[in-house]
């Protein structure tokens, strides 16, 4: 029970598929708006899809560990390098994140291994810290593009609306009501425990109240699951080749980052196949007995109906 935290039983393949440029408006198969990796079950099958936007001033192969367990779990994931400038509003994040979801259904397939076909009726939208927040943006319908395909799970990790309740990131979400948010999709909130403390005088914390996980969750409709690993701080889930820089500028754990990686992905993992494949069983053991985890999870919370 709970292999969930373990790698599964498929291969993953890493797929570097780089943005259209004018030039190629007109190429077959067509390019993604944004640079985007995938990754992806090596044996033949078809599988779910999962996009995962990344974080504040991050690049998506830093979760390059967590994507793959994700993936061996038999799932197709697809992370686009939305920005790679400083910005203080992720509004452009939620147009180009439509974009590329917009490009899933014509431009995914050909880029996959022989024999692997993507099910985007099993679509899924998930995000890192500012990723967080534009993914629930895009899932609450902020984006001025329209969104050609339908999302049918959304997952937000550690995810961060602004620097504190009166300086919300554009486009503003959080309105501090309990269960607020128009969704009518399943929702995962996973959050650190580490994420409101700074890492030292000098450095803001990655995470604060009021614009964390917690409000996330608090604004959230049943059925919502929140799960704080309660160790970790904010980047603690990146690879542990991402540059060390990104280490300092958060509050970090001294527990085994792989912990974190493996209880992360699992966590992600357990609720697309409640949500996505219908089985339940993983997602039920974990909430029941947190211990299960390779990480501390507390507190774990759910709101079913």
């Amino acid at each position: 029970m709970a292999s969930v935290f373990e790698i599964g039983k498929f291969g993953a393949q890493v797929i570097s598929v780089p943005a259209e440029k004018k030039r190629d408006k007109a190429s077959s198969p067509p390019l993604p708006p944004k640079p985007v990796l995938i990754v992806s079950p090596t044996v033949a099958g078809v599988y779910p899809v999962a996009v995962f936007l990344h974080g504040f001033m991050l690049q998506n192969q830093y979760y390059t560990q967590i994507l793959k367990h994700i993936a061996s779990h038999g799932f197709i994931v697809v992370a686009p390098q939305l920005y790679t400038f400083i910005s203080t509003q992720s509004t452009e994040d939620v147009e180009y994140a439509v974009s590329v979801a917009n490009w899933l259904p014509d431009g995914l397939q050909p880029q996959l291994p022989d024999g692997v076909e993507h099910d985007l009726t099993k679509l899924t939208l998930a995000g890192h810290s500012r990723g967080g927040h534009a993914a629930f943006a895009v899932a609450l319908g902020l984006a001025k593009t329209p969104l050609k395909v339908k999302f049918s799970t959304l997952i937000g990790v550690d995810p961060v609306a602004g620097k504190s309740k009166s300086s919300q990131t554009p486009p503003k979400i959080l309105t501090y009501e309990p269960s607020s948010f128009n969704l009518d999709i399943p929702v995962l909130v996973l959050g650190t425990g580490l994420g409101d403390e700074k890492p030292n005088m000098l450095m803001c914390k990655c995470a604060p109240k009021g614009v964390n996980h917690e409000e996330f969750y608090y604004e959230c409709k049943p059925p919502c699951y929140h799960v704080v690993l309660k160790d970790y701080g904010h980047l603690d889930m990146l690879d542990d080749d991402a540059p060390k820089i990104a280490r300092y500028v958060c509050k970090n754990g001294k527990n085994s980052k792989d912990d974190m990686r493996r209880s992360t992905a699992g966590l992600i993992v357990a609720f697309l196949e409640a949500y996505v494949e219908d089985e339940k069983d993983d997602l039920e053991a974990i909430l029941e007995d947190p211990q299960l985890a390779p990480a501390v999870l507390d507190p774990v919370r759910r709101r079913e109906e």
